[in-house]
């Protein structure tokens, strides 16, 4: 079995050992580097070629989200995952928008750090719809309007069934779920996401999440309860 490759971004080195040490436990994954500072980060890339990265959003020199969007920016960029100490934070949301798979809070306990960086490295966000919900909530204001209109303005470029698939990665059902929900084969639902992906310009299911929130498509959905 193939160790899943992970590079360590924090400018704290108590936290970057602490990552270390209790990711060192896994026999399925291998800590490739580790650096103080967004600007390393590219370099390390290349170098080391991480699966994972575990990404600080707060530095003092290139910050995290800074990081994020340059190395998603890049062919074959790992996955990111953005670490916080803040539930709800704009930049977070920004780091998601920019193309990292999820965000773990630093007081995350171990195994649930470890599980994150199988998920993600497996294609799967780390992004619950009620963590999605409250991020949205945050970043509301003056300008929520005209993101709702946007966003409403790109979703309606899709066809019934891929605006289906789309609403359901919001709501955070895995492939497996929306296949039964819709009675489709996964094989049909992953072309589906790839097509929605294709058409909306998007790196992965955690930007459809968020895209499907502002143009306020899960709405029905959360005064239900589901």
């Amino acid at each position: 079995m193939t160790a899943i490759r992970v590079l360590l971004v924090d400018d704290d080195p108590l936290v970057r050992a602490g990552l270390s040490l209790m990711m060192g436990g896994a026999d399925d994954i291998e800590i490739v580097g580790e650096a103080a500072d967004g600007g390393e980060v590219a370099a390390l890339v290349d170098r080391t070629r991480p699966d994972v990265v575990l990404m600080d959003i707060r530095m003092p020199g290139v910050d995290g989200l800074t990081a994020t969007e340059r190395l998603r920016g890049r062919p074959d960029a790992p996955q990111v995952v953005v670490l916080t100490t803040f539930h709800a934070d704009e930049q977070v949301l920004r780091a998601l928008r920019a193309g990292a798979a999820g965000f773990l809070l630093k007081d995350t306990p171990p195994a649930e750090i470890v599980d994150a960086v199988r998920r993600v490295a497996a294609g799967d966000p780390v992004l619950s719809p009620a963590v999605t919900r409250r991020l949205m909530e945050h970043a509301a204001g003056s300008t929520a309007d005209a993101r709702r209109a946007r966003a409403r303005a790109r979703m309606a470029g899709l066809g019934e069934r891929e605006r289906e698939v789309a609403v359901a990665v919001g709501r955070g059902l895995a492939n497996a779920e929306i296949a039964a929900e819709l009675y489709l084969s996964v094989a049909t639902v992953k072309a589906h996401v790839s097509r929605v992906l294709a058409a909306l310009g998007l790196d992965n299911r955690v930007q459809i999440a968020l895209l499907a929130h502002e143009a306020g498509l899960l709405d029905a959905f959360q005064e239900e309860g589901h």
